[in-house]
């Protein structure tokens, strides 16, 4: 239930319960006291004052920092497309839209720091002294205004007021959140469920997915003309008004609805010309557009307990009733959202049970077998009631469809169930495609209007900021692909224009993933869309192509927790993933259509399921040398309401040894660690929060928390001062934190000041600690910083770089392309990367060699690429890609790819410890299975990867001697992402790794991994 993940109600506190104060609250405290002063001083001479501006763009506030004298004035503008603020300490503006801005002035001296409430890494000073004047600049402004309109960015186009704020309505009247029964997601830290519908569909089909039908306002089944509206009793939810349909609606901006008058004279019968419909930019004629709210659906909505007049107890699509001046209704043809039972019979949930008892028996049955009426398993229902609301009473093509959909149901019966059906093929088929394209195309003098979706951030569900990203829509739909400036707190939506397959990401956490399917009830079957466009390389596909089949089976065993894989040490066991049974409606890359009769027997016979998992319990025969950690991110705990642990096992023995939950803090979700070079601590990010913990390496107990920004990821040690460096992977820079975790040493910038928020993840730093490089996930680059200095420059990558590696000698860096499916090689100084018999600056290499976006593979490929470690011998370079579940194993000396190893459901996270007599293990994660794998790069020692093999792996559920200091209650083992092997093996740390009995088993060559040839002579 969601109140179980109600433990702690805070966005961004420095800790779990009631002993500590948010971060808010700690902010504006510590400011206060200094604004105490600001506030109490006498104010200088008008004369003497002078305004400053601080510009707020690309989630920054440009200057961050400023100086000033008592009695200036500072004005912020917000030039950005999304809401902001200014909060902290005597500074307290509204909402600031886009084109907005905000005054205040100055009256005492002290320091104020501020921030934006709806992206939490936007931080701002003004330190105000008193003494001499400051030059004079502009008149100050009123204290705050507002743009009538949003400023759009050039690429990436997010909804007005998109990325914050609780307004219903942005500047210029777009409003925001509303639409016939929206769709509506909540970001969430569960697991699963991280964009939650709060529908309850069943165990096929998780939280994560919603269906909708496509709104039309059937104007033209009345009197075959258009009666006067009522405007009072349209249906919408929530208050909101319709959005803005400008380019949707013909006749609006020249020409007229078929069968209404010019719109620029206003609809007849209704009061008030000049105006607009109430919640209805754009029509004039009507009274109080632009913003007015219209009334709740009521009883109107179909699955609601609301009627079609006239048609008896026939299902309603989801649609309503437009009500008109005269007292009657026309129907909405689809009302957006389906729920409950029309959802179910939709995704033939209805069905499920027969369908598999019958697919359970084996063999390849034909849907006549299925035992199910044809016109339920692919809704057809539905669409002879669509085509009965759309047409004029009487009309001809009512019967004729009758009558084609009865000859389809006969001749299907005889095809295969889990295979495409070509509509094409059937004798009925192009009869009955010509006479559902002649209805679409009748259904266009309809108004048409888009399906809202709204994704709602905020704390206690989500601790930290998120962005609702595209990664998958139907071509046309109007604003796609669609995104966020940045990660956020607080409500956006989109508009849904087009039928077909919506899905997105988070790109902080890319495995948080929500999808819509929007269906036309003039279409047979579900809608994935004619051709659909996938943020990858830029692709447009046609919907059943390869690409689309692998992200959608991906989908379900991620966001379906009960589709995970669930190994044992002991006994082989089944893993059988359920997918929705739903009727999908996809085209070939010629444009004909294919109907997939259940897209969870399509996908089980595409993916081979039902698979059988091997007993595990196979430990390498050699064992490594100290402990690995491994960041069980998905474990659920009785004493706390956030999920995660860190897992160790000891790899003399392999077993799981001990796992820290830390319930004291309500951990949640550590994703990377590391420990100091003595090796008395664990470091550990809250990167569904914005904390760094830091536990007592030997007994596991919580030390202390540091508040570092929102979403950090990883962690890493200086080789030469300890200091730890973080990524706040929802913010623009890494932190240079003390040693032991006490104190913010230095900020560092991983983008130019007032350039686009980069949100850097998986950084990795050169082992003499003069060179640091980030993937920047928002940017699609690299940035490397000079350490010392804190100067960066940017390099190129693929598409969304995720992680980093870096050569033993630090002269090249790997980064993960995590959408572009390739690993980037950059040269850190001199070229460096090999390109064939030559040196280059840059190498992209690419992971799709053998694999067709649309046809498929014809070997192995690798797909949404992680982590990506260079061995301490520069012997291989390993990545962990989630989206195939493979390893792909690259010489570092060749920068090409010699051979690809098994891995398991969302394989995540590599690193390297030592073997024990000489060499390394690579220890490998899964998210969404419970295992830990071990590779050895090199067995024979001889530099060459081609012989690189899994030799061990196991389950890391525990056992009764395993020492924890909570108690599981869901997915032991579960979640692996981030690894840390101790003693750390990589040149620079493995030299001040502290003499002890562990560390002691490390050979010369191990201790010197780069200079061992004069080290170890």
């Amino acid at each position: 239930m969601r109140s179980s993940r109600h433990y702690s109600p805070r966005m961004f506190p420095s800790g779990r319960g009631a002993p500590r104060r948010s971060r808010t609250t700690r902010f504006i405290a510590a400011s206060s006291v200094l604004a105490l002063g600001i506030l109490g001083a006498a104010v200088p001479s008008p004369a003497l004052a002078a305004t400053h501006s601080v510009t707020m763009q690309n989630l920054q506030y440009n200057p961050a920092s400023m100086t000033v004298a008592v009695g200036d004035t500072v004005t912020w503008s917000n030039s950005d497309s999304v809401i902001h603020s200014v909060t902290g300490g005597p500074l307290n503006s509204p909402d600031l839209g886009p084109g907005a801005s905000y005054s205040f002035t100055f009256t005492g001296p002290g320091t104020v720091d501020y921030r934006c409430k709806f992206h939490p890494d936007m931080v701002g000073r003004v330190v105000v002294e008193s003494g001499g004047p400051s030059p004079t600049t502009t008149t100050v402004p009123p204290t705050s205004t507002t743009a009538p309109t949003a400023t759009q960015p050039p690429t990436a186009t997010p909804p007005p007021g998109g990325g914050g704020g609780t307004a219903t309505s942005a500047p210029g009247g777009a409003p925001v959140g509303v639409g016939p029964l929206p769709v509506s997601f909540d970001l969430t830290d569960a697991n699963g469920s991280w964009f939650d519908t709060n529908l309850n569909l069943g165990p096929s089909i998780g939280q994560s997915l919603a269906v909708a039908v496509l709104p039309r306002v059937n104007l033209g089944s009345v009197l075959n003309g258009v009666p006067s509206v009522n405007p009072s009793g349209i249906p919408l939810l929530g208050g909101g008004g319709l959005p803005d349909v400008g380019g949707l609606l013909p006749g609006v901006g020249g020409g007229a609805l078929p069968g209404l008058p010019d719109l620029g004279a206003g609809l007849p019968g209704l009061p008030g010309g000049g105006g607009g419909l109430p919640g209805l930019p754009g029509l004039p004629g009507l009274p109080g557009g632009g913003g007015g709210a219209l009334p709740d659906v009521g009883g109107l909505l179909p699955g609601l307990g609301g009627g079609l007049p006239g048609t008896g107890d026939l299902p309603l699509l989801g649609g309503g009733s437009l009500p008109l001046l005269d007292g009657t209704t026309v129907p909405l043809l689809g009302g957006g959202l389906l729920a409950g039972l029309d959802a179910a019979k939709t995704l033939n949930l209805d069905n499920i049970t027969q369908v598999n008892s019958v697919l359970g028996k084996g063999g390849l049955p034909l849907l006549g077998d299925l035992g199910v009426d044809p016109n339920s398993l692919f809704n057809l229902d539905a669409m002879r009631q669509a085509i009965f609301q759309l047409l004029p009473t009487g009309d001809q093509r009512i019967s004729k469809a009758n009558s084609l959909l009865d000859q389809l149901t006969s001749q299907v019966k005889a095809l295969p169930a889990d295979a495409p059906i070509s509509l094409d093929s059937l004798p009925v088929g192009p009869e009955l495609e010509d006479l559902l394209e002649d209805l679409r195309t009748f259904a266009e003098n309809d108004v048409q209007l888009p399906v809202t979706l709204n994704f709602n951030i905020a704390n206690p569900d989500a601790e930290s900021a998120h962005t609702p990203t595209s990664l998958i829509w139907p071509e046309g739909a109007k604003g796609f692909p669609a995104d966020v400036p940045g990660a956020f707190v607080g409500a956006t939506s989109y508009q849904l224009t087009e039928p077909g397959l919506y899905a997105f990401t988070c790109k902080i956490h890319p495995y948080m993933l929500g999808a819509v399917v929007v269906d036309d009830p003039l279409t047979l079957g579900l809608d994935f869309g004619k051709k659909l466009g996938v943020n990858a390389r830029g692709l447009s596909v046609p919907s059943n192509a390869d690409i689309i089949a692998q992200l959608v089976q991906k989908f379900f065993v991620i966001t379906v927790e009960d589709n995970w894989q669930t190994f044992s040490d002991t006994e082989e066991r089944t893993w059988n993933p359920q997918f929705p049974p739903a009727p999908i409606l996809m085209y070939d890359d010629k444009g004909r259509p294919e109907l997939v009769p259940s897209l969870d027997s399509y996908l089980k016979s595409k993916f081979g399921f039902p698979k059988k998992l091997p007993a595990l319990g196979k430990k390498p025969s050699t064992p490594g040398v100290g402990d690995v950690w491994i960041a069980t991110q998905m474990e659920e705990y009785a004493e706390k309401s956030k999920t995660g642990s860190i897992t160790k096992v000891d790899t003399a023995t392999w077993n799981v040894e001990q796992k820290i939950s830390a319930p004291e803090i309500n951990q949640n979700n550590i994703h990377n660690m590391w420990t100091d070079k003595n090796e008395t601590v664990l470091y550990g990010n809250e990167w569904f929060g914005d904390e760094m913990n830091t536990y007592d390496l030997k007994t596991g107990k919580f030390i202390r928390q540091l508040e570092v920004g929102p979403d950090p990821s990883h962690v890493m040690s200086r080789t030469d001062t300890d200091q730890l460096h973080v990524a706040i992977n929802g913010g623009g820079s890494v932190l240079e934190i003390a040693p032991g975790g006490t104190r913010i040493d230095r900020r560092l910038p991983v983008q130019a000041p007032g350039g686009k928020i980069a949100h850097p993840h998986a950084h990795w730093m050169t082992g003499d600690a003069k060179i640091m490089a980030t993937p920047n996930v928002n940017t699609y680059n690299a940035t490397l910083v000079d350490i010392p200095t804190g100067n960066i420059r940017h390099e190129k990558t693929g598409e969304m770089p995720i992680a980093t590696g870096m050569t033993p000698d630090g002269k090249k860096t790997y980064m993960a392309d995590f959408l572009g499916a390739t690993v980037s090689c950059i040269s850190n100084y001199e070229d460096a990367c090999v390109d064939g018999s030559a040196k280059a600056k840059h190498k992209s290499i690419n992971l799709w060699g053998s694999y067709d976006p649309v046809a498929g593979g014809t070997g192995p490929f690798g797909g949404l690429p992680i982590q990506l470690p260079v061995a301490p011998d520069n012997s291989a370079l390993l990545v962990a890609n989630t989206l195939t579940s493979n390893i792909t194993v690259i010489d570092p000396k060749t920068d090409e790819i010699v051979k690809w190893l098994p891995c398991d459901a969302g394989c995540h996270g590599i690193n390297y410890g030592a073997k024990k007599g000489g060499g390394y293990y690579a220890y490998v994660s899964s998210k969404f299975a419970n295992t830990l794998a071990v590779v050895d790069p090199d067995p024979n020692g001889d530099g060459n990867p081609e012989d690189a093999a899994v030799v061990g792996k196991m389950v890391l559920d525990g056992n009764q001697g395993t020492v924890n200091d909570g108690t599981i209650t869901k997915w032991a083992g579960f979640g692996g992402q981030g690894v840390l092997a101790i003693p750390l093996a990589y040149e620079g740390w493995v030299q001040n790794a502290p003499s002890n009995a562990v560390n002691d088993q490390l050979t010369c060559r191990q201790r010197h991994p780069v200079t061992y040839a004069t080290d170890c002579s």
